[in-house]
């Protein structure tokens, strides 16, 4: 998919190939699970998601969800302030290093639900859509 900006508005946010999701896809990929990758890369939204996801569908634990989904949600933010992004504009789902903030900010949605936070579940999903995604999508990067 092309990343060209055809409207009038912000250039997609493209996160680097080398930044700390680099880090933590490579721990992963060598065997380490989500949390023993952490203290390689703990600025990897990627790990912070992953451990979202899980507390959501295998620990049942929301709580713990939210904290997690909201440590990858802020550690993307800045990785994307970082990138450029001024806080609107696409952060397109098919570039990998993108995927860690955005699974971060779907899990935020979900936990947020979880535990009763509907508002804030809506302001994340409506998110995802302003940022040029949706929460299908999102959904099956997983």
């Amino acid at each position: 998919m092309s990343h060209e900006n055809l409207l009038d508005g912000p250039a997609p946010t493209l996160l680097p190939a080398d930044g700390p999701d680099a880090d933590a896809r490579a721990a992963l990929s060598s065997g380490s699970t989500p949390r023993e990758a952490v203290p390689a890369a703990p600025a990897a939204s990627i790990l912070w998601a992953l451990l979202a996801e899980n507390a959501l569908a295998n620990d049942g634990d929301p709580v713990a969800a939210y904290a997690y989904a909201r440590t990858g949600y802020h550690r993307g933010l800045d990785a994307l302030r970082r990138a450029g992004w001024h806080g609107r504009g696409p952060i397109p789902a098919d570039h990998a290093p993108n995927q860690g903030f955005l699974r971060s900010l779907l899990a935020l949605a979900e936990a947020a639900e979880a535990i009763g936070e509907s508002e804030e579940a809506t302001r994340c999903e409506t998110f995802l859509v302003d940022s040029g995604t949706s929460v299908e999508e999102v959904a099956n990067l997983r």
